[in-house]
């Protein structure tokens, strides 16, 4: 087995597993402490996108632009909640899919009379547009690191903001019981709203560092949300442990069994089989795991203690 392609693919990944959470992350605060469910989440991803591209040709810098795309992708999802989802709170699931299946469409119909059909490629700093080579033959683009350092604060810090905040607790009492959050005295309506808004800005920043590298274009919302789902149903719906356990390990099995399951399928049965085979498989196995994990533990691998 190649050693050095082995650590480059699994460092691959750990990227892909953490762009993953942030995703995930921001869906499991909305799923899982709001209860609702917003198809809408892979939109708002795609808006991060495009708003960090816009703002770097502006600005002239990525790393800038990122800074000032944060809160307005923020904003986004405030006002997304008071003028529709905040209205569907007290509605059935099925509402809730059906209302933001529809504004999917409003959002890509507005990304593309905003900034037209084509996506958007970002161009990033130089010392960002380099490779670092960690040791003799493995050699990481620089930019792939800075994905998978920004992915760790970010889980750290939202580890303190939940678990080491007053606002945390407050997300947490009123996941568990929001009437009597409110008998307390606290405004739920406007905690929920925060909560909803950090969770764009999340999806906004995965959007905004994968954009380099695949470009801004509409629609790319729908690539992820899918795998997002499936990453808060295997770590637990409202747990950001079993988010980000689960999204590096989906990150893991994605790029490792694209890169090395022919090889592994080449023990048992022809070159040919195994390199039709493989593909198929890989695109599966996710799938696979959230199967079993449902059929072994239904709440997922990490459940909140309080649901």
């Amino acid at each position: 087995m190649d050693y050095t392609l082995l650590f480059i693919q699994t460092l691959n990944g750990v990227q892909l597993g953490l762009l993953l959470f942030l995703v995930a992350s921001g869906l499991t605060l909305v799923f899982g402490i709001l209860d609702f469910v917003n198809l809408a989440h892979g939109s708002i991803y795609m808006f991060g996108a495009f708003i960090c591209a816009s703002l770097t040709y502006y600005l002239g810098n990525f790393l800038w632009a990122v800074l000032v795309a944060l809160p307005l992708t923020g904003l986004v999802g405030y006002f997304l909640e008071r003028i529709v989802a905040r209205h569907l709170y007290d509605k059935d699931h099925l509402d809730q899919v059906l209302a933001t299946f529809g504004l999917i469409l409003v959002l890509d119909t507005s990304a593309h009379l905003i900034w037209g059909p084509e996506g958007i490629s970002v161009p990033l700093p130089a010392w960002l547009d380099g490779q670092v080579e960690i040791f003799a033959g493995a050699v990481i683009p620089t930019f792939r690191l800075l994905i998978i350092g920004t992915g760790l604060v970010v889980a750290g810090g939202l580890y303190w903001l939940v678990n080491f905040t007053r606002l945390g607790m407050l997300i947490r009492a009123g996941a568990s019981n929001r009437t009597m959050v409110s008998a307390l005295g606290i405004d739920i309506s406007t905690l929920f709203a925060l909560v909803f808004a950090l969770g764009a800005m999340l999806a906004g920043l995965a959007g905004m560092l994968i954009s380099p590298i695949t470009e801004a274009s509409i629609g790319m919302g729908g690539q992820i949300i899918i795998t997002a789902f499936v990453v808060i149903i295997i770590g637990g719906i409202g747990s950001m442990k079993g988010a980000f356990v689960a999204a590096i390990l989906i990150g893991l099995i994605d790029t490792l069994g694209r890169s090395f399951l022919d090889d592994i399928f080449q023990l048992f049965m022809s070159e040919a089989a195994a390199e039709t085979s493989a593909p198929a498989v890989s695109a599966m196995m996710i799938y696979i795991l959230m199967a079993i994990v449902l059929a072994f533990k239904p709440l997922g691998l990490f459940p909140p203690k309080v649901r």
